[in-house]
């Protein structure tokens, strides 16, 4: 947390994604709708590609909006993401290796009330 109470926009993006249950996941989208900020996808992902080594989240649940593991290469390649959300039984469509099945483990941060105090936090814009 940033003083006086308030957190920068990336330390709310890591309080959610700290939150994300294991087994399940979560898109760029989601995260910054339920900061408040529903346009902010890229801005999500580019708090996730900066986070500072001494934070440990599982960034590795979060996904685009379709499923896919866009954020792959930030683990060294694809494979390493996926392997973490298998060995967590997240299920994969079979079209595609690279592909959760989001209908069935999505997680909507919106929708988890111990989140509810991130969207009234203020932040820089």
């Amino acid at each position: 947390m940033s003083e006086e109470g308030t957190s920068t926009f990336a330390e709310r993006v890591y309080h959610v994604v700290a939150a994300i249950p294991e087994g399940r996941v979560t898109t760029y989208g989601l995260i910054g709708r339920a900061l408040g900020s529903p346009r902010s996808a890229r801005i999500v992902g580019s708090a996730l590609r900066f986070t500072p080594g001494d934070v440990d989240i599982p960034a590795h649940r979060v996904v685009n909006r379709i499923g896919f593991l866009s954020g792959g290469w930030h683990f060294g390649h694809p494979d390493v993401m996926r392997d973490r959300l298998l060995a967590e039984d997240v299920p994969f469509r079979d079209v595609d290796e690279y592909l959760v099945d989001i209908n069935a483990c999505l997680w909507d941060p919106s929708d988890d009330p111990a989140l509810d105090w991130l969207a009234g936090d203020p932040f820089p814009q």
